[in-house]
């Protein structure tokens, strides 16, 4: 990729870091001091503008009907950031009179089939509609609609590039790049690479990629040696790496992967007899659960897509939205946080499961806390 172009980009939305100072979009720069930072390496295609949604009033007092329109339902991830919503965010909402119904949907990677369910939602009465993990332009028409009908629209773990919606999410591109430099610096500068993609053309997978890719650039004596999508699945990023392991006899010395996968790719390392290698986590317990027991494995991970945390913060952007606070930027961007061996041994038993399906994640107040959120909006309740 031509990063000359990149930076082009960058100044054409109206976000450039320079020497001496950084020039913000107008929505960024609403922003407090303290949040900005977070935005000075972004996929040029996010929208940073101030939020369509600003003035925006309710259709209905609460409780409020929602949609939650998934576009997968397939791997661990999935799984705990609907759990989040049924075990979690929908009880205390619906004791608080806020809602009273989420109704969900997945369409198995179909862009057509979330379009027209996105659609039955509305056309139903839903009152805001929460999307994850879309094509980035493939549903702006259908956010458009919905908007038309009084329904916002709220993309999570992700972005679209509908000027209708919010997006709410970690800087993937920003925890791309963090990866990608760690497991540059743990290889000790050089060596051979393989970048194990999530959905290629899917917004996080795609930022997660660039800025991985401008991080390796940095260190002339490391290759990329191969690209494999992992389906944001263990089951396939496993198989397919093993597929490349066995046909590509090259040394490999460090694999950078995305979540739901790290455990797949783990495993296919186990299972192809070569010595292991630095692989990037990002929070899947079975994968850690490995750091575990062999503490020296790696030095540091990543919580770049904490599934609760990350539907969580929709949740609280979606329920001030709807009450009126107005929301001040089209996207809410999250820092990547580091975690050690130390959280993981605090997090999981000595006797942890190397299959386990669940997640270790950083706690609400330290994703998203309310005193942060609140600076987000020009009417914080």
């Amino acid at each position: 990729m031509n990063y000359s172009n990149v930076l082009k980009t960058f100044a054409s939305v109206g976000i450039l870091s320079i020497a001496g100072g950084t020039a913000f979009a107008e929505g960024i720069s609403d922003l407090p001091a303290g949040e900005r930072p977070h935005y000075e390496m972004v996929d040029p295609q996010i929208p940073l503008g101030s939020s369509p949604l600003a003035d925006f009033a309710a259709k209905n007092p609460p409780p409020w009907k929602i949609g939650y329109a998934s576009s997968y339902a397939g791997n661990t991830w999935r799984a705990s950031s609907l759990k989040e919503i049924m075990d979690n965010l929908l009880p205390a909402a619906k004791e608080a009179g806020l809602v009273s119904e989420v109704v969900v949907t997945q369409s198995d990677l179909k862009d057509a089939v979330q379009i027209q369910q996105m659609r039955q939602m509305v056309d139903d009465g839903v009152d805001a509609i929460i999307i994850c993990c879309s094509n980035v332009t493939a549903l702006n028409p259908t956010i458009e609609y919905a908007h038309s009908k009084g329904v916002p629209v709220f993309s999570f773990s992700g972005y679209v590039t509908s000027p209708y919606a919010i997006n709410v999410a970690a800087n993937h591109m920003q925890g791309g790049y963090d990866m990608g430099k760690w497991l540059a610096e743990e290889m000790g500068g050089k060596g051979n690479v393989v970048l194990v993609s999530g959905i290629p053309g899917f917004a996080s997978s795609d930022s997660f990629d660039l800025g991985a890719k401008k991080a390796l650039e940095e260190y002339p004596e490391i290759s990329i040696i191969g690209e494999i999508a992992g389906k944001w699945t263990d089951q396939v990023a496993q198989t397919e790496l093993q597929k490349f392991l066995a046909t590509n006899p090259r040394q490999v010395d460090g694999i950078l992967t995305q979540s739901a996968q790290e455990n797949g790719v783990l495993n296919a390392m186990l299972q192809s007899g070569r010595d292991m290698v630095p692989i990037t986590l990002g929070g899947e317990a079975s994968a850690a659960c490995y750091w575990r027991k062999n503490p020296d494995w790696i030095s540091q991970s990543f919580h770049i897509w904490p599934p609760a945390r990350e539907m969580g913060q929709a949740w609280d952007v979606m329920l001030r939205t709807l009450g009126g606070e107005g929301p001040k930027i089209q996207t809410m961007l999250r820092p990547v946080l580091p975690y050690t061996i130390e959280d993981v041994n605090a997090a999981l038993p000595e006797d942890c499961d190397l299959n386990s399906t669940d997640w270790i994640q950083p706690t609400a107040d330290q994703w998203w806390p309310d005193d942060i959120a609140k600076q987000y909006f020009n009417n914080p309740k």
